[in-house]
């Protein structure tokens, strides 16, 4: 390795994606300063100051690599040695067919990792406005949590409005507190997880008297107050308050978190209704978070609503739901391809902030800003990774796939992805052979790109 600059590559957040980031410029060889504000300063959402804290859900959703796009998007940043993946999968807990995780552990172990590394310097306090001007290469990585002052002074320095969402956050709930004589373990399907269970989920069943008095206490029920400065933001579609899907229709929730499909009450031997699932949040197996239960309820109108549920009727809550304000850039027309601000091409932007949606996107958009930072700063080209790939798609979609007028936050998606060419005869790759045909051709590519000097890592 020749340096070519002897100062830091700066990291500015140390949530999921400023971690990875930090950790892939060190493994190339490069010293990095993660800076993180916690605890100098706190936000509306985390609770410690611990690197990579999970402030909503404590799933990575599906780890399926063969016919779903973000367990594609896990087995790649496997193989290109993300630190977020190894402290997931050395803190997983039985969720099905999902990698869910210890979130205490999770963070400790993403902390400790990051403490430890002799090129990483971790710097407590926050970084307001725009980083100082002898920060040669800087990465943004604030998450949906960014300080006001950091956002509006690249809102003036772009000449863009940024945007902003709601984002809402599920509650926990003691296992020991729910009534098995009405709930039971199961996992949809009884489809194996990354554990090998296929008993990982808690469901409560309702039926359909009880799902629409349930209904019905969802729109009564009194919602938290929003300032004026929010009242105009919108929610993300992939992460709605549970209230807010029950307005847009009586069957939605029966067709969305509350399907029943997959499921069977061995209680009394049918298919229920509707069925409230909750998913392990602890490695004591103490603590169950309500899956897709995010809401804007108020803390008591959620005891008084979510104890009506058969099974919660003396639930002890750890955590009760809430929301936090989120804030993204309009990416696809800021950024360049290498993740860097048209307008100041020595700052990065990474993570969440950059209109992806969900942790490991967060996480995999990190991995590759800091590995475009650690090759720059080698003086190095490198190739991004292809667009056939999972992260190559979602570097599209945010530097310029997505059309800048009506960009909104996206997980990874098969959509997002080049379409298959026909096998030769064929006028078309059947549907059932798709996401297989593109979880392949993924990690064939990747494998080919990890094979030329620009894209490994040292």
């Amino acid at each position: 390795m020749t340096e070519t600059n002897q100062k830091p590559i700066h990291v500015v957040g140390g949530g999921l994606a400023g971690s990875e980031a930090a950790w892939q410029i060190a493994r190339a060889g490069v010293p990095v300063v993660l800076h993180e504000m916690r605890p100098e300063r706190g936000t509306e959402a985390h609770l410690t100051d611990g690197l990579a804290e999970l402030v909503c859900s404590n799933s990575f959703r599906s780890d399926d690599a063969e016919n779903n796009a973000v367990g594609l998007l896990h087995e790649e940043m496997r193989r290109l040695g993300s630190l977020i993946m190894a402290c997931g999968d050395a803190t997983k807990l039985p969720a099905g067919g999902a990698l869910a995780v210890d979130r205490v552990a999770f963070s400790d172990r993403v902390t400790a990792q990051l403490e430890a590394d002799p090129l990483v310097t971790i710097q407590r306090g926050e970084v307001a406005g725009l980083p100082p001007e002898d920060w040669d290469q800087v990465i943004v990585a604030t998450g949906p949590l960014t300080s006001p002052e950091l956002a509006e002074a690249v809102g003036r320095l772009s000449g863009e409005e940024y945007l902003a969402f709601f984002d809402a956050i599920a509650p926990i709930v003691h296992k020991d507190s729910i009534d098995f004589s009405k709930a039971w373990f199961q996992s949809r399907y009884d489809k194996p997880g990354p554990g090998g269970g296929t008993a990982d989920y808690v469901n409560c069943p309702l039926n359909e008297a009880q799902y629409e008095a349930f209904i019905a206490a969802l729109l009564e029920g009194e919602k938290t107050d929003f300032k004026d400065w929010e009242t105009s933001t919108p929610y993300f579609e992939g992460c709605l308050p549970i209230e807010v899907m029950a307005s847009r229709g009586p069957e939605t929730l029966r067709f969305g978190p509350m399907k029943p499909v997959g499921l069977h009450d061995p209680h009394r031997n049918e298919r229920p209704y509707a069925v409230v699932q909750l998913r392990q949040d602890n490695a004591l197996g103490t603590l169950y978070n309500i899956v897709g239960f995010q809401t804007k309820l108020k803390y008591g109108e959620q005891v008084r609503i979510f104890r009506t549920i058969p099974g919660l009727e003396q639930a002890e809550f750890a955590r009760l739901g809430g929301l936090h304000r989120n804030t993204f850039i309009n990416s696809p027309q800021l950024l360049d391809k290498e993740l860097r601000l048209k307008a100041m091409p020595r700052m990065r932007f990474a993570g969440q902030i950059t209109g992806v949606e969900g942790y490991v996107e967060s996480a995999a958009v990190g991995l590759m800003a800091g590995r475009f930072a650690a090759a720059e700063y080698q003086g190095q080209a490198f190739a991004p990774p292809p667009p056939t790939t999972a992260h190559g798609a979602l570097l599209a979609h945010i530097t310029g796939g997505a059309d800048a007028s009506t960009f909104q936050p996206m997980n990874v998606n098969f959509g997002l992805f080049p379409p298959l060419t026909p096998p030769e005869g064929k006028r078309k790759v059947r549907k059932k052979d798709r996401k297989p045909a593109m979880s392949a051709r993924a990690l064939t590519d990747l494998a080919a790109w990890l094979t030329t000097p620009a894209a490994a890592a040292e």
